[in-house]
């Protein structure tokens, strides 16, 4: 019996039309075996936290590189908790001041990686948050 895949969506909420960084953390995901949904650009926090739930997903990445990151990110959080999941492991990438990192982690996203990230340490860190909640506790 095959194990199950990880299930992560990639979306880029707001205004913001580059999506480059995303598609590579999408592809990348992809080619170390995670099944990835792209729901492509100018999502609203609404949207994003809908295809979540339709998704069945186990982790969110947000691309933000407009600065409205401490608008966007906490009503998507919000909005994740309403559908109830606690559980999906969300990640936000892109231009992030180091002043803001704390506050988005205070919000409950996971990690925040800048321009430059490896791409394998954002596979390594979505199976480690991801495989660590899947861990029956007992």
């Amino acid at each position: 019996m095959a194990e199950r895949k990880i299930r992560v969506l990639i979306a880029k909420p707001g205004l913001d039309g580059h999506d480059r960084g995303a598609k590579v953390v999408a592809r990348a995901l992809r080619d170390a075996g995670m099944e990835v949904i792209y729901t492509g650009l100018r999502q609203t926090p609404e949207m994003i936290a809908e295809a979540a739930l339709q998704e069945d997903v186990d982790a969110v990445g947000l691309s933000i590189l407009s600065g409205a990151h401490m608008a966007l990110v906490p009503r998507v959080m919000e909005l994740l908790r309403a559908n109830g999941q606690d559980h999906v492991c969300v990640f936000v990438g892109g231009i992030i001041p180091d002043t803001d990192v704390p506050a988005l982690l205070a919000h409950g996203v996971k990690a925040v990686y800048g321009p430059g990230t490896s791409t394998e340490k954002i596979v390594e860190d979505i199976r480690h948050y991801v495989l660590g909640q899947m861990i029956p506790q007992g």
